[in-house]
Formats: C-alpha cells, sequence, structure tokens
C-alpha cells in the first residue's frame, strides 16, 4: 500500500484465549490483510488474545484498556468514532454483539463484519439455558443489521441458516487462512516431545484443548483397540478440564504408558509432520484447523464425520476417512488402516491448497467490501 494512504481500513475486534484456532487464524489473517496492503488495527482486550510475535508492518495493537468485552464497548465505540475505520471484523458471538451496539453508539458509517468459526446449533445444544436464548435472540434479532455474516465451511452456513433464520445468501462462506510458509518454517524445528523423534513405535496424534467437543475419550479409546493388535503410541497435545479424566480413562484401558499429554505446545507442527497418523474425534467443529495445518504437512489424516468441516476437507473420506462421531470401532479401523496404507502426503497437502493465507486474505477484504489494494 502507498504510504501516501491514511486511515484504518479494517479493526480486528476479538477476545480470545491466546490458543484457540480463532487465535490461529487472525495471527494468520492479519500479517495476510497486511501484505494485501490494507492497514489493519488489531482491538486488544486485557488478558485476551490474538498475540503477536511481533506486530506486522501495516498493523496496529490498539488496547482497548478493558478486561472483559462488555467493559470494552464504550471505549469500542469511542474508538471507531475517532479513527472510523472502514471495516470492523468481529468474532464470537458477544464479541459480535459488542461491535453492532458499538457501531450503533458511535453512529459511523463503519462496516460490520461478523464471523462464527463454529457449528451453531450443535455448540449451543451444549450451552446453559440463559446462553442458548441470548446467543438465539442476537442472531436472529442482531446479525440482520450487520454488512457480512462470515463463516469457514459450507456445512457452518447452511446450519446457521437454518438455526438463526437468516437467509443463506446472507452468510458468505470466506476459507480461514491456515496454510502459511510460517508453518512450514516451525515444523522444521525439533519436536516437543521426544516420542515424535525417537524412532520408536508410530505415534497417533490429536491436538486441541481436552474438552468434551475435541472428543479425545473416544480417540483414546480407538486407541486401545489398535494398540492391542500392533505397537504404537499416542500424543495428544492440549490442555483443559478434562484432563485427569482423560488419565484415569488411560489406565482404565491399560495403555498409559504409551499415552502422553504433555500439555499445550506453542509450536505443534513439528510433532504434526512427525506423526504417523493425525486423528481429529471433534463431536463438532466450523472448521478444525488443526485438520488443515496436518494435510498442510503432508501428514496423513482421520477424522470424525461432525458438523461441520471434516467432510470438505477430507473431500468425502477420498483424502482421509471420515467415520461416524463417538464410534470408537470405526475410528480404530480407520486409525489402523492409515498405519498401514497412509495416504501419500503429496495428495494430503494438494487437499487444502485453498486455505492459503494469501488466497484468504483476499476472501476477507472482499467480504468486507474492498476490491484489490494493489
Amino acid at each position: 500500500m502507498s504510504t501516501a494512504r491514511s486511515g484504518v481500513d479494517v479493526a480486528v475486534f476479538a477476545a480470545t484465549s491466546g490458543h484457540s484456532g480463532v487465535d490461529r487464524v487472525l495471527r494468520n489473517l492479519v500479517p495476510a490483510m497486511c501484505r494485501e496492503g490494507a492497514r489493519v488495527d488489531v482491538l486488544s482486550v486485557e488478558g485476551h488474545g490474538p498475540r503477536f510475535d511481533g506486530v506486522p508492518e501495516g498493523a496496529r495493537v490498539v488496547p482497548l484498556g478493558a478486561r472483559h468485552v462488555a467493559t470494552a464497548l464504550p471505549a469500542l465505540a469511542r474508538y471507531l468514532r475517532r479513527e472510523r475505520p472502514a471495516a470492523l471484523l468481529a468474532d464470537k458471538d458477544r464479541v459480535n454483539r459488542a461491535a453492532l451496539a458499538a457501531r450503533w453508539l458511535a453512529r459511523t458509517p463503519t462496516r460490520v463484519a461478523l464471523r462464527l468459526g463454529t457449528t451453531v446449533s450443535v455448540n449451543l445444544a451444549s450451552r446453559g439455558l440463559w446462553e442458548r436464548i441470548l446467543q438465539t435472540a442476537s442472531m436472529r434479532w442482531l446479525y440482520p443489521g450487520a454488512d457480512a455474516v462470515l463463516v469457514p465451511s459450507a456445512g457452518a452456513a447452511d446450519d446457521l441458516a437454518a438455526y438463526s433464520r437468516l437467509p443463506r445468501e446472507r452468510i458468505r462462506v470466506v476459507p480461514s487462512p491456515v496454510v502459511t510458509a510460517r508453518l512450514h518454517g516451525l515444523a522444521a524445528e525439533p519436536p516437543a516431545h521426544p516420542w515424535l523423534a525417537d524412532g520408536g513405535a508410530p505415534v497417533i496424534l490429536g491436538v486441541g484443548e481436552l474438552s468434551e467437543r475435541k472428543d479425545f475419550a473416544t480417540l483414546l479409546r480407538a486407541f486401545a483397540r489398535v494398540r492391542a493388535g500392533r505397537p504404537c503410541r499416542l500424543v495428544i497435545l492440549g490442555e483443559g478440564r478434562r484432563r485427569s479424566e482423560l488419565e484415569r480413562l488411560a489406565a482404565e484401558l491399560g495403555v498409559a504408558g504409551d499415552v502422553a499429554l504433555p500439555g499445550f505446545i506453542a509450536n505443534p507442527y513439528p510433532c504434526m509432520a512427525r506423526a504417523a497418523v493425525f486423528a481429529l474425534a471433534s463431536r463438532w467443529e466450523g472448521m478444525p484447523v488443526v485438520l488443515i495445518e496436518a494435510l498442510a504437512l503432508g501428514t496423513p489424516s482421520v477424522a470424525c464425520d461432525c458438523p461441520s468441516g471434516p467432510r470438505e476437507v477430507l473431500a468425502g473420506g477420498r483424502v482421509g476417512p471420515l467415520v461416524p462421531v463417538g464410534d470408537v470401532s470405526a475410528l480404530a479401523e480407520a486409525l489402523a488402516a492409515q498405519l498401514a496404507r497412509p495416504t501419500p502426503r503429496e495428495r494430503s497437502r494438494a487437499a487444502v491448497e485453498a486455505y492459503g493465507d494469501a488466497a484468504s486474505a483476499r476472501a476477507y477484504l472482499a467480504a468486507l467490501g474492498f476490491g484489490a489494494f494493489r
């Protein structure tokens, strides 16, 4: 972008955990938007992500001086009045609500795009009654006021349209910016766990929060069946409330010696690149970033056919096996099949070419109402 241009093109407003799929999406998207020529402000809520190793050229991190999304609302409105960005991109429902409210308070013409990265109906089914009522009401009554509603997969779009009663044509599928040059550079580093470099039994890898949604209990049970028939090991990278439950289950199944839960690893990619099989056992997703990352590194993969995303990424099972959600026997058979006859790495990589960061950034900018900057 020419240095003569002034003003903010895109403000990004999110409040993430710091290690979620949304974090990875935004850490890739912001630099890619800047490389396309956009000026980007990342609006920061204290104690929340996304966090950047270094602020990309063309971007600023703007602290809002608040610890929570709700208390950030006045500061967000002041920011919109002061900076008047052309577009505001928000992510997740409570942040989306705040973005729409802030624009109303600021009385600015900023275009607002709301992103939801999960399959809404399944996600809300696991929430409490009040949360379901609040999110359903906001989607049905507030989201029509947005300039764009963005989701990462066609399945998530269909689900949101049915659940929220938004017209399907108002919901835009935009591919997530997952595959980057940095991803491959990070993957070349030494793996964080010795099993991925010791030349021993092959490693099945899972990555994600130790939560009900990721369903690592089903993966553990399937692994135990595979382990009964051949040497192999299981590594699950991530942290969460289900840790003690998973540790007990591994002991009950008699496989604790071949299971490792090393916690959250800032750079999981060396482990991904060296795993014999990557496994996604989620009960629901919007678009599983970790599955795309594993495929981009050439790792043979297996996924539960959850709503939404795995079926699209794995081309209906042609790139890697798809199994019913929660089906231990089917998952065990799929894992064993990939260990015995792995998908060629070239086929895995080719399956996710559409999720490159440059292509995704251009798609996001188009959805936000911009033409080409260059």
